[in-house]
């Protein structure tokens, strides 16, 4: 006689309840699988991903006020009347007067001098200070390297006006002259902090391997240091014209009577009244400072190295 079965166990709806596991229900059709509950961001993270609008719009409305002015000189430049209120028809008839205005170009000419001067004179200078602070040893050459930071934080109108006390009290006459030695003491600070940076990223061994080959301490410095630092030292040469040409708190305290930078003879035009002719002026100013900007940080792109704002850090 054959072993009895053991009797099946019976879950009852309680124990296993319909449509668990996908089983189907005792009375009714299958039941779906239950879903689970989404999970919900915090409320703080949603907020954050959140755009901020306010941000946004203090940004738009700072750069409105900053840069609208200059598109309303631009604008009045082009206007064939002489309205400063009212634009008409397009027209070149104010930067030909500009042309056709012996002052003013006079003034360019001396801005351009101006600017090429302390360009020359403030990267002779600079390249000198940068190699010497890099390569100084000691306590002397740190504390020099932050002296060369003051000029960049010191109020420009405090510049300007301690270096006409110096001419005045040393008896020099305002020239263009001392507006040339002004600007090239208040160059020199940007020339040596772009050019510090990439001194300091060169690889002394190749210098030293120059040396090891028979050249002298100066061979290697104008055949192997300055080539490399050609691109930094054109970089720095182009903005400091550009900078040079456009300042006018410097030109101001440091000029003559005649001839005068354009940006001082622009500021003694004006206090009688803007013309349209110095919409133009300044339109051809605004153009041209953003070109050399722009070569400037495009400079070191044309060398194969990396150019953009990484010029300011002299990578």
């Amino acid at each position: 006689m054959s072993p009895r079965p053991a009797p099946r166990t019976v879950r009852t709806p309680a124990a296993d309840p319909p449509g668990h596991r996908g089983l189907p229900a005792a009375d009714g059709p299958p039941a779906r699988p239950a879903r689970r509950p989404r999970l919900r961001r915090p409320r703080r993270r949603r907020a954050a991903e959140r755009r901020p609008r306010f941000a946004i719009a203090v940004t738009a409305a700072f750069f409105a006020l900053l840069y609208l002015p200059v598109g309303v000189v631009a604008l009045f430049s082009f206007n064939s009347q002489k309205s400063l209120t009212v634009f008409e028809d397009v027209s070149l008839r104010w930067y030909g007067a500009f042309l056709r205005d012996e002052v003013l170009i006079d003034s360019l000419g001396t801005s351009l001098r101006v600017s090429l001067v302390a360009m020359a004179g403030s990267l002779v200078l600079g390249v000198a200070l940068a190699l010497g602070l890099v390569r100084s040893r000691g306590r002397l050459g740190s504390f020099a390297g932050l002296v060369m930071l003051v000029p960049l934080i010191t109020p420009e109108i405090v510049t300007g006006v301690a270096a006409m006390m110096l001419f005045k009290g040393l008896g020099v006459t305002l020239s263009t002259t001392t507006v040339m030695l002004a600007e090239i003491t208040f160059s020199i600070s940007y020339v040596t902090v772009i050019l510090r940076s990439r001194i300091a990223a060169l690889n002394p061994e190749v210098e030293e391997a120059a040396m090891d080959l028979g050249a002298t301490r100066r061979q290697a410095l104008f055949l192997v240091t300055l080539p490399a630092l050609l691109p930094s030292i054109l970089a720095s040469g182009v903005l400091i014209f550009a900078l040079v040409f456009d300042d006018f708190v410097l030109a101001y305290f440091t000029t003559g009577v005649d001839p005068q930078p354009l940006s001082v003879r622009i500021y003694s035009a004006i206090r009688f009244g803007v013309q349209p002719t110095i919409n133009a002026v300044g339109t051809l100013m605004l153009v041209g400072s953003i070109a050399l900007i722009v070569l400037a940080l495009a400079i070191p792109r044309l060398f194969g190295r990396r150019g953009g704002l990484d010029l300011l850090s002299g990578k």
